[in-house]
């Protein structure tokens, strides 16, 4: 089977909704997408519905209520893909700082055999356009801490650019998962080795948002540096078991 869906966390995202959402149904693969929006005062629902006329069959919208964080986003929608027997499913940003034809790269990665994917801004160097210094410098080693605090060869440990095989999000126990921003997408990495699953990174190129705001945060950047630190002495089990 080769059911995609491509998930999109969404918050004052009017600029680029009906951009991404177009590039993406563009591309060759017959890729659906589900939005998550968590209640955009701009109107980025709006857009959504509108279009959902357009692709009654491939576009979907969950409307959250306010800002839930990034991990509750993702954690909704992997368990709406489950209930709808997608095979792969992807995170990908909704400001084209993931490029959309880089889907094909993560999902090619998948069905050569990775169990996740991951488009790795630090695997060959750095790959990162019109980022200041200092937001690549503290993202970059944020990626070295979590190597040496977790004892795991991840060169983008906080990539939010990924496709998971169903298996691994059936795995997962998502009701264990403890961090909702940034943080997010480090448990959930570091989740899917300790259970023996098989993490591949492809190397991509980020950009830096061109239209909207950036949503990171000094109180998100915290919750990660110490819940890497909790997430070291947690035993990471599959889903059913104590």
């Amino acid at each position: 089977m080769n059911k995609k869906l491509v998930i999109i966390p969404t918050y004052n995202e009017i600029e680029n909704a009906e951009k991404i959402i177009r590039a993406v149904f563009d591309l060759e693969g017959d890729y659906h997408i589900l939005i998550i929006d968590d209640g955009s005062p701009d109107g980025t629902a709006g857009v959504v519905k509108k279009l959902m006329k357009e692709f009654p069959e491939k576009l979907f919208l969950i409307e959250r209520s306010g800002k839930s964080g990034l991990g509750t986003a993702y954690l909704n929608g992997f368990k709406w893909a489950l209930a709808r027997d997608y095979d792969y499913i992807f995170e990908m940003d909704a400001d084209f700082s993931h490029a959309p034809s880089d889907l094909s790269k993560l999902h090619q990665a998948c069905q050569e055999g990775a169990d996740l994917s991951v488009g790795s801004r630090y695997k060959d160097g750095v790959s990162v356009v019109d980022w200041p210094m200092s937001r690549i410098l503290i993202s970059y080693f944020a990626s070295v801490y979590v190597r040496k605090v977790l004892g795991v060869k991840i060169y983008d440990s906080t990539a939010g650019f990924v496709c998971y095989r169903r298996k691994v999000l059936e795995t997962i126990d998502l009701d264990a998962v403890e961090m909702k921003g940034y943080g997010f997408q480090i448990e959930m990495k570091y989740s899917a080795i300790k259970l023996g699953f098989k993490l591949t990174e492809v190397p991509v190129i980020f950009v830096n948002r061109k239209e909207g705001t950036s949503k990171m945060s000094g109180r998100i950047f915290g919750e990660a540096f110490w819940g890497v630190i909790r997430l070291r002495f947690r035993k990471i089990l599959p889903k059913g078991e104590k």
